[in-house]
C-alpha cells in the first residue's frame, strides 16, 4: 500500500482562520494521510506489541470556537478509544512533526505506571539521543534527550505520578522540510522504527493496566 508523506500545505492548515475552515482543511488533507500512515502503523504494532492495536483519528469534537493548534492520528490496544490508555501517536503542528508514545492527564492510573518507570527509567535514558520528552501534548516545546540527565528525567516522572494534570510523552520530532516528511514510505520507516525505540517503555506502561 502507497503511504504519502506531508507537504508544507499540510502545515500551513494551522495558519487558516475560523475553526470550520480549519476543519475542513484537516480533513480534506491530513486526515487521509493518516488513516493510509495509520493503518500500515497498526499492524506493524499488532505484531510488535503481541495484541490487538486500533487506530484512531482526532475529530475535534469539544471544539466549538477555537480551531485546533494541532491534529493527530492514535494508536493504542482499546477499540473504544486511547486516552484513557498508553499509546502511540503521530501528528502535526504548524512547525513540526510529532511521532509520539503518550501518557496524557486522562490516564487513570498515571501514578502506578510512572512508578513502574521510575523504577525502570534505563528504558528512557537508553533512547537514542535525538529523542525529545514533552509535558504536555499541547505545548509545542519539548526537551531533547541530549539536554536530559537522569536527575531530570525523575522529576519529570515523579510529576507524572503526584500531578492530576501531569503528562509524560517521548518520542522525535521532525520538521516539515527534513526529507523524511513528504516520503511516505521513508516516513512510514522512521516512525516504525521510532516506536520499535518505545515498544519497551510502552510494554512496561501496560504491566500496570
Amino acid at each position: 500500500m502507497s503511504v504519502k508523506g506531508f507537504s508544507q500545505s499540510d502545515f500551513d492548515v494551522f495558519h487558516i482562520n475560523g475553526l470550520e475552515e480549519r476543519m475542513t482543511a484537516i480533513q480534506s488533507q491530513i486526515q487521509p494521510k493518516f488513516k493510509e500512515l495509520g493503518d500500515t502503523l497498526t499492524e506493524e504494532l499488532a505484531v510488535l506489541a503481541g495484541n490487538e492495536m486500533y487506530l484512531h483519528i482526532a475529530k475535534h469534537a469539544r471544539r466549538k470556537v477555537n480551531p485546533p493548534n494541532d491534529t493527530w492520528m492514535a494508536i493504542g490496544h482499546d477499540k473504544r478509544g486511547y486516552k484513557k490508555h498508553p499509546h502511540f501517536q503521530v501528528g502535526l503542528f504548524d512547525d513540526h512533526l510529532f511521532i509520539w508514545f503518550a501518557l496524557i492527564y486522562e490516564v487513570p492510573n498515571k501514578k502506578e505506571i510512572a512508578e513502574s518507570l521510575l523504577t525502570n527509567s534505563h528504558l528512557i535514558m537508553e533512547l537514542p539521543q535525538d529523542f525529545v520528552i514533552s509535558l504536555d501534548h499541547m505545548k509545542k516545546e519539548a526537551t531533547s534527550l541530549e539536554q536530559m540527565n537522569e536527575s531530570d528525567l525523575v522529576a519529570s516522572l515523579e510529576r507524572l505520578r503526584d500531578v492530576k494534570k501531569a503528562e509524560f510523552l517521548v518520542g522525535r520530532h521532525l520538521t516539515p522540510t527534513n526529507p523524511i516528511v513528504g516520503d511516505g514510505q521513508a516516513l512510514l520507516t522512521y516512525v516504525k522504527e521510532t516506536y520499535e525505540h518505545l515498544l519497551p517503555i510502552y510494554k512496561q506502561a501496560m504491566t500496570q493496566r
